[in-house]
């Protein structure tokens, strides 16, 4: 009885937590996240698709782009997870993929780098190259 109601403890633990990370990535999910060189692995690894955008705040084209992001990120939230990576503070992931040029679009599935888009487009160039790997 007593191992019973323990294991009964146990699973409701589980699926707290389940429902808490659930909702935590639901609300990350709806705008890009901030990646850097700490959690760059963990960020490509945790969700399936993935789309990074190398940025720095002086770029031109980057704040063109950024907009389309946002609203990428909120129209295919829960389905592909945008990320913003600052290429003027993460050296580490910005040499490690050769960010010769910004803004660059680094496309993971499934951890694995797919894709790669330089440089600032219309949205309607841009989705179906990010939504091919859906």
């Amino acid at each position: 009885m007593e191992d019973d109601e323990e294991l009964e403890m146990i699973k409701y633990r589980k699926l707290k937590n389940l429902m808490r990370s659930s909702e935590e990535r639901k609300q990350a999910l709806d705008k890009p996240v901030e990646v850097t060189d700490s959690n760059f692995m963990e960020v490509i690894q945790r969700n399936p698709l993935v789309v990074i955008d190398c940025w720095a705040p002086w770029c031109l084209p980057c704040r063109i782009i950024a907009p389309i992001i946002d609203d990428m990120a909120r129209d295919y939230a829960g389905r592909i997870l945008f990320g913003k990576l600052n290429v003027d503070e993460n050296q580490v992931a910005t040499t490690h993929f050769q960010i010769m040029s910004i803004p660059t679009l680094l496309i993971f599935k499934n951890g694995k780098l797919v894709d790669r888009i330089v440089g600032a487009m219309p949205r309607r160039l841009l989705e179906p190259r990010i939504t091919q790997y859906l």
